[in-house]
Parts: structure tokens; C-alpha cells; sequence
């Protein structure tokens, strides 16, 4: 096939502000020719046995590792994440174990009724083409969320992927062809926003995933709208944090913090506000501060680095907007300013205090290093402001008592709950968000669900 690009998708790295790397975007009628050869592909594909897809699926997600070493260094340069963190590669081979584990019983039929009278039987199918339009932030981990579970369910797959990671995709489908799997069942493709949403409209794609922000996730929604595309939604995130009297303040502070910096903040699970009860309050912020001072900001490629630079100028414009804005309103910043910190993509890490819900920085998406920390009174009014969001994606509670955090979270408006932990996927439960961060879910039995459809089988042996 003759590539006819429509424009030019450009990777510009945030360590110096180059071009690190670029691609043609297919015209929509290259891209048309794509989607109809990965539909051919997946008629064979699906009439292969589940234990031989298997197979070759965890085989892809090897030949991944063999190559971790330089994703690693790939990674450092498109989007900042410091070499020292090693990649994604471990809870990928974790999560793709996991649901390798359970594809046979989770796709296999269910039987109603096996007698001399009837079969009766609820099936499961693959979808048949699925999209899965991945984001930058944890490129390779959000990617094969789906990628995985929708291969081993039968279905082919085209990854689209954010220009800022422009080449995670071909990386990811060049791992699965060196397996074995057919290069029409799982490829890459590189589009421009306008060519996507005009195969959306024209309902090419048998189901979507999209990992990304809310504008984004309502832009694919509408150029889908009448075409009964099937959707799942991983969108914006306002992560809170409740540590109670009977909690480890030394392992909350620790992870709390860790929530919060880790890659720069650039975590859809990261943990964005902390409610701390009164009387842990000034040693909770005492132990925070000394545990942000073991994330070192500097450029990703040097090993001594914690923190690297955001992504984008951009994302940190949005950073530096929030903080400006508490400041102003009057929130106490406890971190100094990084050496490093460029004015540019480094930004230094931040953690405030005296801040309320008035502010962007305790209510909005700020997705950066920076974390607000507020006193509560009791559970009830910890509650009302965790919900106090548009975002549903987790939470983490910091007690001794499980029953006591299992009672808040049924009141709390998440996905989510965590107890004494943050910022972890498990892959045996399903990882979905409500409200604003979207609707589906991915990992899981309930992942395999989204990937497939229901055929009831009504079978009358006798008149």
C-alpha cells in the first residue's frame, strides 16, 4: 500500500524541546484500506483456538520485553519518564499473565439448560474490529489494557496512538508480527484527528477505547454518534486521599507522595488531594514535605533523576496556572523551587496547604507534581469533599479498620477504593472510572465482557 499522508504528526520531546520523531498520517482512504484488511484478518484470527491465541499473544508481550531496554530510553525522550524507573515492562507481563489466566473461563459458554429437550447456551463472540486510541502518559501499560484481552477474545486491532508517543504503536505491533500474529490483525496506525473522527463517523470500528481527556473522549463520542459504536472511556481524574486517626502515618506520607509525583504527576490514578484528619494534620504535612525532598527533578536520561520534565510545555502551563492561582487565593507552598525547574516543561514539585475548594488546584484536573493537602473534621465532611469533583476514577483510604473503609466507600462517587495503598492497577478487578472520567472498564472478567458480545444459542431437540 502506497502511504498518502495528509499531514505530518511530530514528536517533540520535552528534555530540550527537539523533534524527537515523526510520521505521515494516512490519508482516509489509506487508512480505509488498513481497517479493511485488519477485518479480513480477524475472520481467520477468531477460527483459531483460544489456547493457541493465547499463546502467541503472551509470545507478542516477550518479544516487548526483549526490547524494554531501548523503550526505555525511547520513553525518557517522548515523554520525560526518568530512565531510572526501568520502563513499563513489569506490570505489563503481570496484567497480560493475569488475563491469560482467566480467557478460558471467562469466554467460555455459559450453559443454561443441556437436556434431551434443549440446548441453551449464552456465548460470548468477539467484537470484530477494535479500535484502542491510547494516551501518552503510560503509553505501553494503557495500550495493552486492551490490546491483550481484545487478541485473546478473537478480535483484530488498529492502535492509534498520541502523537507525544508517536512510537509506541509501531513498537508494540512490530512485537506482536515478530511473534507470529498476521500484520493486518494488529497494526499500527498513524491519523490525524480529523481522518479519526471520519472513521468514526462512518462506523468502520466495531468497538473503541479511548484513554485520554474529557474533551477528547467527547470528541470521539460525537463523531461515533449514530453509528452504535461500542465504548469504553478512560477520561480525567482528581484522585483523593483520606488518611484517619488509626493510620501508618509514615507509610501514607510516603506512598501518598509517591502518588502524587511519580511521573511528574502524569498518572491517571495519581493522587491530586489529601484530606488528613485534625489531629494527624501537622505531622501528616511535616512527613510529606521530608519525602518530597527524595524527588530530584532533572533530565530523564541522567540515572540520579526522580522526576523528569512534563510531556508538553503545555501540560505544565496548566500545572504552574493552578499553583498561581492558590497562591494568589492564599494556599502556603512547602517545597522550594527546583534548580532545574525551567519555566518550560520542568516543573518543580509542589506541595500546598490552606487551600480550599474554591480553587482550580482542589477541584479541576491539574495532572502534575503538585499535591494540596486540607484538614477534615470527621469522615462525613471527608466524604463530601472527595465527591466534591467532577472525576470518578479512585480512591485511597489510609486506616487500620477495613470495615470502616469499605462503609466510606460505598458513599464515595469512584470506581476505585483503596485501602492503605494508591496509584495500582490490579488486573483481577476491573479498573473503570464514573462521572466525568468516562463510562466501561477495562482488566478483569468484566474487561473480556467489553470486548465481546452476547449469542444466546436456543436449540429445540424435540417437537
Amino acid at each position: 500500500m502506497t502511504i498518502q499522508p495528509t499531514s505530518l504528526l511530530r514528536c517533540i520531546s520535552p528534555i530540550d524541546g527537539s523533534v524527537f520523531a515523526e510520521r505521515p498520517a494516512l490519508s482516509a482512504d489509506a487508512a480505509r484500506e488498513v481497517v479493511a484488511d485488519a477485518r479480513k484478518a480477524q475472520k481467520d484470527w477468531a477460527k483459531v483456538a483460544l489456547e493457541d491465541r493465547i499463546k502467541l499473544v503472551l509470545a507478542g508481550i516477550d518479544q516487548l520485553a526483549a526490547v524494554n531496554e531501548d523503550v526505555t530510553v525511547e520513553l525518557a525522550h517522548m515523554m520525560g519518564r526518568p530512565v531510572r524507573h526501568g520502563g513499563e515492562f513489569g506490570p505489563i507481563r503481570e496484567r497480560a499473565d493475569y488475563m491469560a489466566s482467566i480467557a478460558p473461563d471467562a469466554l467460555a459458554p455459559k450453559v443454561i439448560e443441556s437436556s434431551d429437550a434443549f440446548e441453551r447456551t449464552l456465548a460470548r463472540e468477539p467484537q470484530g474490529l477494535v479500535l484502542v486510541i491510547a494516551p501518552w502518559n503510560y503509553p505501553y501499560l494503557t495500550a495493552l489494557n486492551t490490546i491483550v484481552p481484545a487478541l485473546m477474545a478473537g478480535n483484530s486491532v488498529l492502535i492509534k496512538h498520541a502523537e507525544q508517543t508517536l512510537l509506541v504503536g509501531e513498537r508494540i505491533a512490530a512485537a506482536f508480527h515478530r511473534a507470529g500474529l498476521p500484520e493486518a490483525l494488529v497494526a499500527n496506525i498513524f491519523l490525524d484527528h480529523p481522518t479519526a473522527e471520519t472513521l468514526l463517523g462512518e462506523g468502520h470500528f466495531d468497538a473503541v477505547n479511548f484513554t485520554g481527556s474529557v474533551e477528547g473522549g467527547r470528541r470521539v463520542e460525537r463523531a461515533a454518534a449514530g453509528t452504535f459504536t461500542a465504548m469504553t472511556f478512560e477520561l480525567g481524574g482528581k484522585d483523593a486521599a483520606y488518611v484517619m486517626e488509626d493510620a501508618d502515618l509514615d507509610a501514607a506520607a510516603a506512598h501518598l507522595v509517591d502518588g502524587a509525583l511519580y511521573n511528574s504527576g502524569q498518572c491517571c490514578c495519581g493522587i491530586e488531594r489529601i484530606y488528613v484528619t485534625e489531629q494527624h494534620y501537622d505531622a501528616f504535612i511535616d512527613k510529606a514535605i521530608k519525602a518530597a525532598g527524595d524527588y530530584t527533578l532533572g533530565n530523564p536520561l541522567d540515572p540520579e533523576t526522580v522526576i523528569g520534565p512534563m510531556a508538553h510545555e503545555r501540560f505544565a502551563r496548566t500545572v504552574r496556572a493552578h499553583v498561581d492561582e492558590a497562591v494568589a487565593a492564599g494556599a502556603k507552598t512547602h517545597l522550594a523551587p527546583s534548580p532545574a525547574d525551567d519555566g518550560g516543561a520542568y516543573v518543580s514539585p509542589q506541595i500546598l496547604t490552606n487551600v480550599d475548594h474554591s480553587m482550580q488546584v482542589m477541584r479541576e484536573e491539574t495532572f502534575g507534581p503538585v499535591v494540596g493537602i486540607m484538614k477534615v473534621k470527621d469522615d462525613a465532611q471527608a466524604i463530601d469533599l472527595m465527591n466534591d469533583t467532577d472525576y470518578g476514577l479512585t480512591a485511597s483510604l489510609w486506616t487500620q479498620n477495613a470495615d470502616r473503609a469499605a462503609q466510606i466507600g460505598a458513599e464515595l462517587e469512584n470506581g476505585v477504593v483503596f485501602m492503605n495503598r494508591c496509584d495500582y492497577v490490579d488486573p483481577a478487578l476491573c479498573w473503570a472510572g464514573c462521572k466525568n472520567t468516562g463510562r466501561g472498564g477495562t482488566l478483569s472478567e468484566l474487561g473480556f465482557l467489553a470486548l465481546t458480545r452476547t449469542k444466546s444459542y436456543h436449540l429445540r431437540k424435540q417437537m
